[in-house]
């Protein structure tokens, strides 16, 4: 197994460390930054989710520059990502951090690319890289999510809501993106009508 696949691997084994420190909060208190206190839970809950997106980054810049891209690669990237950000956002709406409505949208949509990336490798053989709108989506997406669990500790001070502004523009592209996927593929379903 190459770098890039283990990084992925890591970030596999962060999830369920991220959901047991969230649903079985082990941690007591809060802490003070910059002014504005934060739960232990969500400090810890939030490091290891920087450290998951850091490996997302990571294993892909090492894939492509030493051309270590692998079907293992292809498959288990983008299903780390999207179990790590869909596990992040369910437990922002539990939290009553982020509108239910949003996250059924980003789970729609992810589901949607998925299925239709999947048609695609089977009908073409080919992987569908991600385009500027699904790469703005990503990290607007993991950027929302680390200001949210830091109940925007570092825009308190401007009194700016850059989580939730985050969280829209993430939104704006979620949309964008889903959409571009299926125009730009759509004669995958040229002969189903």
């Amino acid at each position: 197994m190459n770098l890039p696949n283990k990084l992925t691997m890591f970030r596999i084994i962060l999830i369920p460390f991220f959901i047991l420190i969230l649903a079985a909060p082990i941690f007591s208190g809060s802490v003070v930054i910059a002014g504005t206190s934060i739960s232990v839970t969500r400090l810890v809950a939030t490091i290891i989710f920087i450290v998951a997106s850091l490996t997302d980054f990571l294993d892909g810049q090492i894939a492509r520059r030493n051309h270590l891209v692998t079907n293992f690669g292809k498959f288990a990237d983008p299903l780390a990502d999207k179990m790590l950000v869909m596990t992040a956002f369910l437990f922002l709406v539990g939290l009553g951090d982020v509108p239910a409505w949003v996250a059924a949208i980003i789970v729609c949509r992810e589901l949607a690319v998925t299925g239709l990336r999947l048609i695609i490798v089977e009908n073409e053989g080919q992987v569908i890289a991600a385009a500027w709108p699904g790469k703005i989506k990503t990290t607007t997406q993991m950027l929302a999510i680390i200001l949210l669990f830091l109940n925007n500790v570092l825009f308190a001070a401007i009194n700016v809501p850059m989580g939730l502004i985050l969280l829209y523009i993430c939104l704006f592209f979620t949309i964008y993106s889903g959409v571009d996927y299926f125009v730009q593929n759509r004669s995958v379903f040229s002969d189903s009508f």
